[in-house]
């Protein structure tokens, strides 16, 4: 209720900033003044709205997610059948993959 009263003062706030900031000009038959009520009272429907809190299960406690194993490379030796012989080649290895 708290948050609502606060965005509602706020609005409050800008409307009485922006009535009295605008300058006349012509009337056109009302359609200037409908306007800007119509955007101050989506304005204060989008506060309202956005202030309160999600019913929609986003709530929980925090968890915690283990870091994943971390690759390294490491010389193995392999045997290579072009040159006949055991060579050693940089492999990847990760534990727990």
């Amino acid at each position: 209720m708290k948050k609502f009263l606060t965005s509602l003062l706020a609005v409050a706030m800008i409307a009485g900033s922006l009535a009295t900031a605008m300058p006349t000009a012509k009337a056109d038959g009302g359609r200037n003044a409908a306007a800007v009520g119509i955007g101050l009272l989506g304005l204060g429907v989008g506060a309202a709205i956005a202030s309160q809190q999600p019913a929609y299960g986003y709530g929980g406690g925090p968890v915690y997610y283990a870091p994943r194993p971390r690759c390294y490379w490491e010389q193995q030796p392999v045997w290579d059948p072009y040159l006949h012989a055991q060579v050693y080649r940089n492999v990847k290895v990760c534990p727990g993959y």
